[in-house]
């Protein structure tokens, strides 16, 4: 078989990889390919920033921290050094000015018409069924909901309410009826098209107000963001409110599909892993598109026999495992969502 056969028939693997019983599965890959920062972005952002906001007491164990990212990242050094509750309210504080500086510059991009998100751009090439597109995202953006309003369709995100949404999975799921129909023996909803977007790490939209979790879509200065920062207590936080529901939905959203494709995720997310994994291991179909994946990945990606995974090697190469074996192929960069609808979806 020619590379170019290779490649061809490769593509004809990866339509078929969208059909019925199909859940999105998000990391932060995505958003950075959008213009947001990456886990190194954010420990250079915290080196700095933190430093200026903690309180003096709090000057030992950030400086620990600080040392302990330069030498083996941010995630790693919050793990082995892990913060106090205030110093850690600080990290939170921090992480969500960087990465809301960061949304508002692409939204802005989105609402001028000169940026046309990934996301977005696929919504058209998935189906659409009654129940909507379950999406789960660890990601504290909103790109994810953005893409898909500007793709026409409705989100799901389990707040209703504008100004201080709450937590109503059943009201929100309701909000998106658009007809009810009488049948003989009963009643049935016609809801519209939509996403049902689960954010196990939180979102940039949440806020504490009064012990209760609210969604409020402006910057409330001072008011604590609900959203799980990297390190020891992201397992711990999230079985508080809302990140617990968020998680099962989740968590649900990935038992029941009947394949999952997976975006620039990294495969290190606790809340996750207990039910990827298992679910991949055993033959559930997916199709995995990144930039890189670790050897551990690689790993397990391999040992996944129903898994196709597509990463970069250079910007003619791309690396497929496929079968439960690697091999590389020239190629555009279909690793990347854009080139993967161009040249996969939309030959």
């Amino acid at each position: 078989m020619t590379a170019s056969e290779d490649l061809d028939d490769l593509k004809r693997h990866l339509q078929g990889c969208l059909g019925n019983g199909l859940t999105l599965v998000i990391g932060s890959g995505l958003s950075c390919a959008e213009g947001l920062p990456g886990m190194g972005e954010l420990a250079d952002h915290l080196r700095r920033d933190v430093p200026l906001h903690h309180r003096p007491q709090d000057e030992t164990g950030w400086r620990e921290i600080a040392g302990l990212i330069g030498s083996i990242g941010l995630e790693p050094a919050l793990l082995r050094a892990p913060p106090g509750a205030e110093l850690e309210a600080v990290i939170v504080d921090s992480t969500a000015r960087l990465i809301a500086a960061a949304e508002t510059r692409t939204i802005a991009e989105v609402f001028a018409g000169t940026r046309r998100l990934r996301l977005t751009k696929l919504v058209p090439h998935l189906m659409k069924p009654d129940t909507g597109i379950p999406i789960v995202t660890t990601n504290y953006d909103r790109l994810v909901e953005v893409a898909v309003e500007e793709a026409g369709l409705g989100v799901d995100c389990m707040f209703t309410g504008d100004f201080a949404g709450r937590v109503d999975e059943e009201g929100a799921r309701l909000s998106h009826c658009r007809e009810v129909r009488q049948l003989r023996r009963r009643v049935q909803l016609v809801l519209a098209h939509r996403a049902v977007v689960s954010k196990p790490h939180g979102s940039l939209d949440w806020y504490a107000r009064a012990g209760e979790p609210v969604r409020y879509a402006g910057e409330l200065p001072g008011v604590p963001r609900l959203i799980v920062p990297p390190g020891r207590n992201k397992f711990r936080t999230g079985y508080d409110r809302p990140f617990d529901r968020q998680r099962e939905r989740a968590n649900r959203a990935i038992d029941e599909a009947a394949r999952l494709l997976i975006l620039g995720y990294g495969f290190a997310d606790e809340h996750l892993e207990t039910h990827l994994r298992p679910a991949l291991a055993g033959g559930k179909p997916a199709l995995v598109l990144t930039w890189a994946m670790t050897d551990a990945v690689r790993g397990f990606v391999l040992a996944c026999p129903a898994v196709t995974a597509i990463e970069r090697v250079d910007d003619a190469t791309i690396r497929v495992f496929q079968a439960g074996a690697a091999r590389e192929i020239a190629a555009p960069p279909i690793w990347d969502l854009n080139a993967f609808i161009n040249e996969v979806l939309e030959p």
